[in-house]
């Protein structure tokens, strides 16, 4: 049987080759209150003390990983079971729900500029899809009266090819209509993580001769405000 004298001796052995407790609680089987008044005095080369902070360093980098899966898993089933909440959406839910985008996006016309055509813009390309098929299949918009303009920073004049491409293929244009980009000119905040090689700009549809239409949406908007009270 090994003596008490023994397994202190082993502790303070083990603890100044840097040992964590825990590490040291496997190999001296004691309670761990008992460890700490065995130890509270053993001081710590510099080697030692790097080793223990190296520890920490890791075992902190662990549990960092650790709750970054359990926030992705969370995140993975909420979303999961949202996505189920809804399984389809009629013609009038996607009539209002385009009323609400436009509102929320979209030009409205001002006194003082009269008769201002349907403008929507967005760089999420999944709301430029929606709204593409809310002008086509609740509207009724032909597509050779729907326009598409790209903005951009001009610092990525060299990937216009890309980006049209990929505007094309969020659209369903072809590359032949995406003719009208626009650069941006003003500075660009450094902490800004949309402008590396997957900043493809925003989109603007516009509808021709469309000035009855945007005081229609104004007016289907205020009857969604008055029944919402």
């Amino acid at each position: 049987m090994i003596s008490k004298t023994d397994l202190k001796n082993k502790a303070i052995s083990l603890r100044k080759e840097g040992r964590t407790y825990s590490e040291i609680l496997v190999m001296v089987p004691v309670a761990k209150s008992t460890l700490s008044l065995w130890l509270r005095n053993v001081g710590l080369a510099k080697a030692q003390k790097q080793r223990l902070t190296l520890k920490k360093i890791q075992a902190g980098l662990r549990g960092g990983e650790a709750r970054k899966q359990q926030r992705i898993e969370s995140q993975e089933k909420i979303f999961f079971q949202a996505h189920k909440d809804i399984s389809k959406i009629s013609k009038i839910e996607l009539w209002l729900i385009g009323i609400a985008l436009y509102w929320a996006e979209g030009s409205k016309e001002k006194e003082y500029y009269p008769g201002s055509r349907i403008q929507f813009g967005n760089s999420d390309p999944r709301m430029i899809q929606v709204f593409l098929r809310w002008l086509k299949d609740i509207l009724g918009i032909p597509l050779d009266k729907i326009g598409i303009d790209i903005y951009i920073h001009k610092n990525s004049k060299n990937s216009i090819v890309e980006v049209k491409k990929y505007w094309s293929e969020v659209t369903g244009f072809p590359e032949s209509r995406l003719t009208n980009i626009y650069f941006k000119k003003h500075k660009i905040k450094t902490n800004r993580r949309n402008t590396g090689r997957l900043y493809y700009g925003g989109l603007r549809v516009t509808v021709k001769a469309s000035s009855t239409l945007v005081r229609q949406i104004a007016g289907w908007t205020e009857a969604i405000v008055k029944h919402s009270k």
